[in-house]
């Protein structure tokens, strides 16, 4: 059985350890992994991500940004997902995907939340991960480690522009946190909200266990 599982939330909650501790348990178990980025991962959505999240790039409006992240969304889902699902005993692991647009441009941003859950489900072409793990935390405690984080060296591998979200306003990041946890309500079968404060090898033996559980039913 192939399925797809996506890891969502604030900045700086740890999510891109736990993808890929994820992703060396269940090699551990004999599945075949892949690990995706929204935005990312194909020509167009690394070029949206790299403009996306350049902090000096020119204005744009919250729409704008939701229709480069759908476009983003649109391109990953028809090049790498689907054809990937389609493979036997084959896992999909996307750090972010749809709830993060959900959190960010309608909750963050004050986007019309159907407004953004129709382009969302467009971009996505209905396509729905089977299991998303919130890594949740207050705003304040995953900038800090951030901040700390950077003070250590330079520049973050791989997360090129990605400063220009972390330093939005705390309100902003509660804002996102809020429609995180909302999302996370409304929808218990598919998503699991875990304390991103723990030890990470702590987190990590809790998502393998769901996981293992889900593959197993």
């Amino acid at each position: 059985m192939s399925t797809f599982i996506s890891f969502e939330g604030c900045e700086g909650t740890g999510k891109t350890t736990q993808v890929n501790s994820l992703k060396n348990n269940l090699l551990k178990h004999n599945y075949s992994v892949e690990i995706v980025y929204d935005p990312g991962t194909t020509l167009l959505g690394e070029y949206l991500r790299d403009w996306l999240k350049l902090e000096n790039r020119p204005p744009s409006t919250p729409i704008s940004d939701l229709l480069l992240f759908a476009a983003a969304r649109s391109s990953l889902v028809t090049e790498v997902i689907q054809p990937a699902l389609k493979q036997p005993n084959t896992i999909i692991i996307s750090d972010r995907f749809i709830d993060s647009t959900i959190a960010y441009q309608s909750y963050g941003d004050g986007l019309p939340l159907k407004l953004v859950q129709e382009i969302t489900r467009i971009s996505c072409q209905n396509l729905i991960p089977s299991l998303t793990f919130i890594l949740d935390s207050d705003p304040s405690v995953s900038l800090s480690r951030i901040a700390s984080i950077s003070n250590k060296r330079t520049t973050r591998k791989n997360e090129k522009g990605k400063e220009r979200y972390e330093k939005r306003s705390i309100e902003f990041h509660n804002k996102v946190r809020s429609g995180y946890l909302e999302i996370a309500r409304t929808e218990p079968n598919r998503i699991h909200v875990l304390d991103a404060t723990k030890p990470s090898n702590i987190l990590s033996d809790t998502i393998l266990e769901i996981v293992l559980a889900h593959l197993n039913l």
